[in-house]
Order: structure tokens, then sequence, then C-alpha cells
């Protein structure tokens, strides 16, 4: 077995090139370096999905506290205490757990009228246009709209947020992400002064929830969450809905301009809507890897990755890995394996998974409503400059 020492093959998370299309590369990984090590920047990864699958549930060995991204892990900065994403159990079980009692099912079932609302006031006004950015009139706008929903954030204030959010997760095209203050990935400054103002006017939103529940800390202590512990939540759960499910919109708009006969089967049979959403994230996964700090020693493939390494987790690679999937390259909203890895598994699965889903499955409906038929204008279309998501900043579709 060859393995990263004695392989050319190379992969760069930032190469303009290998991003606009990684598959070729994430095949070569799988099949000539399983367990990679790129020297320029200092990480390992792993891409086969029988590597990849059981990593996400081993934090003892690959873990959470150096946060989930390449760049922190690799960073001079401590980590800041009390957020979920840059913790391991025990700890994030109780941040979890935590959060899933105001993060409810039932919460986000509530919103699904407001969403599709949403949709149709977006969509509406382009009927009988020849075509327009779904980036721009739908996707960048909508994830924050929903988040902002669920928070109880006025619409005034929400774009101003997003573009705050965004600009903490940004990169130079080709370049690590810089990171100069890394508590502001998750700090919550930004929406410390309508924290304020929300405990002096509660309401039935997820904020007033996180400024009221009661838990037992890690002390044992029942209490109320901090104002710093409220703010961290709330940058988590707006910065994990906003990027990739924006994102996911932009994919579907591609992809099934690019497959027309299933969009033809879906706008025929919305039942199929779901599988349309759960093949486009393991198709084209909007978030192509996450990172892990490696707690001990690792060893795979006569490798041994020391303790204190970074590693990547290449969600695409695995999710295209044909000794989990047939024909992976192929889309296939009809496949009977429709499982994938775009939100993890194990202890830190997404905990908006559902949210996003449902988001794409409702702006793809509403889509479909209006106009069953596209094509995408390639000569306009615009990557998104970002080290963790992948994506479209501008993705212009063509009406018939």
């Amino acid at each position: 077995m060859t393995t990263a020492n004695d392989t050319d093959v190379y992969y760069d998370p930032y190469d303009l090139t290998i991003s606009a299309n990684p598959w070729p590369i994430y095949a070569r990984l799988r099949d000539e370096a399983p367990i990679y090590y790129n020297e320029r920047y200092d990480f390992w990864a792993l891409s086969r999905y029988s590597d990849v699958e059981p990593a996400l549930s081993n934090w003892k060995t690959f873990s959470n506290s150096r946060s989930d991204i390449l760049e922190l892990i690799k960073s001079d900065f401590d980590m800041p205490a009390g957020v979920m994403m840059f913790q391991d159990p025990p700890m994030h079980s109780m941040l979890r757990g935590l959060m899933a009692r105001v993060f409810t099912p039932r919460r986000m079932a509530e919103i699904e009228d407001q969403i599709r609302a949403y949709c149709v006031r977006c969509l509406d006004p382009l009927v009988g246009s020849d075509g327009f950015d779904i980036v721009a009139e739908l996707a960048s706008m909508m994830p924050m709209r929903v988040i902002g929903m669920l928070l109880g954030i006025p619409e005034s204030d929400q774009i101003a947020y997003r573009d705050k959010q965004d600009a903490n997760l940004r990169t130079k095209p080709g370049s690590p992400m810089k990171v100069s203050d890394a508590d502001a990935i998750a700090d919550g400054r930004m929406f410390a002064d309508y924290v304020e103002w929300r405990s002096q006017n509660p309401s039935d939103d997820l904020m007033t929830a996180l400024l009221n529940v009661e838990f037992e800390d890690e002390h044992g202590v029942t209490r109320k969450l901090a104002r710093k512990e409220v703010l961290h939540y709330t940058q988590v759960v707006a910065g994990a809905g906003n990027e990739t499910t924006g994102r996911l919109i932009g994919w579907l708009a591609k992809v099934l301009a690019e497959h027309p006969e299933q969009r033809r089967q879906i706008v025929e049979e919305r039942t199929l809507l779901d599988r349309a959403v759960d093949e486009t994230l393991r198709y084209e996964p909007t978030g192509p890897h996450v990172a892990r700090y490696i707690l001990r020693d690792f060893e795979a493939y006569g490798t041994t990755v020391p303790a204190g390494s970074a590693m990547l987790l290449l969600f695409g690679a695995a999710n295209r890995d044909p000794a989990r999937y047939d024909n992976p390259d192929t889309f296939d909203i009809h496949r009977d394996n429709k499982a994938h890895l775009t939100f993890g598994k194990g202890l830190h699965y997404c905990l908006g998974a559902n949210l996003a889903r449902l988001e794409g499955r409702v702006a793809l409906d509403e889509l479909l409503n209006r106009f069953p038929e596209w094509d995408i204008d390639y000569d306009s279309i615009q990557p998104a400059p970002t080290s963790t998501v992948r994506g479209w900043e501008r993705l212009r579709i063509v009406l018939p």
C-alpha cells in the first residue's frame, strides 16, 4: 500500500484548480495515498469512507478541542472556552444537550411556512424574466433570514450579521484563512447589543429560550447561561446555518440544470425532493472536509500520524468512494444508499442538518413551482472564496 511519502499525488485544499474539480485528486488519494501528508501546510488527510466514518466518532484520537477548521488547529491561539464546536466530551455532551433542548424539531417545523413565504417573496418577482443569479436573489439571503426567524433577529439587522459572519470565514483565493483573533470565530460579540435588548424584551424565539434555559453545569450547579455563553451559542447557530445552507441551494440549481431528466421527475413527483437534496449533499458536499486535532498517535496503512498533528477528514472523497457507493460519480436521486457524511456523524453530527434539509427542500420546491426548466450561464459563474465551504458566489440561472 503506497502512502503520501512514496507517491506523487498532491492535494491542497487552497488550490483553486483542485477545488474546481477535486474528484480526480480524491480518487487518487483513495487509491494511492489513503493516508496523505501535505508538507507545505503540515496536515494529514484521510479519504476513504471506511477511514473517515469511524474517525468522526473517535473523539479520543480525532479531537475537536482546537475546532474543526484547519487554520485554527494550526494557529498559535488558544481556543475560547465554552464553545460547542471546540469541545470533546464530557463538556461537549453537556453543551450539545443544552442546545438540543432549545433547538427542537418542533421549533424547526413551525418555521416551514415562514421559509416558504420568504421563498415566494424572492422568486415571484423573477417570473417572466430571462434569468437571474440564484445566489444573489435567494441563496445568500435565505439562510440568515431563517436563522433570524429562529433567533428573533429583526430583518433590518440580518444582512449586517450575515456579512460579518461571512467575513470571519472568507479567505484570499488560493490561500489559507488568516487567523488574527481566534475568539472572533465564535465569541458572538456582533450579537451583544441584540442579546441585551432581547433579555429585556422576551419573545417566543430561540434567543429567549437560550436566555432562560436552566441546566446543570460541569460543577453540578443548576444555573442559567452566562451572557458570554449565550453569545457563543448564538454565533454557533448563526454560523452553522448560513454559509453551508446557502451553498446547498446553489448546488441544487447547478446539479439539476446538468441533470434535466431527474429535475423533470422531481417536477412531476415532489416526494423526490428530499432524495434530491440528500443526493446533492453527497454528490457536491457544501463542506468538503472537516479538520481534527490528533490527541494520540494514529496508525494506518503502515504510517504513524503523531499526536499534535492536524488531520483533514475528506467528506468529498468519502462521499464518492466506490467501496461504499455504486457508481459514486453518477448523480442519482433514486440510489438505494442515500446516506452521506456531509453533515458528519457521531457526537459532532451537525445540529442544523434537518434545518438545512428543510431549507433546501422548500427552496427547490418553490423554484420548480415557477421554473421547471433552466440552464446555467457558465461564462459568469464565480466560486466562493472560502477554505471551509465549497460553493458559488455567483450562479446565474438562464430561463427558456
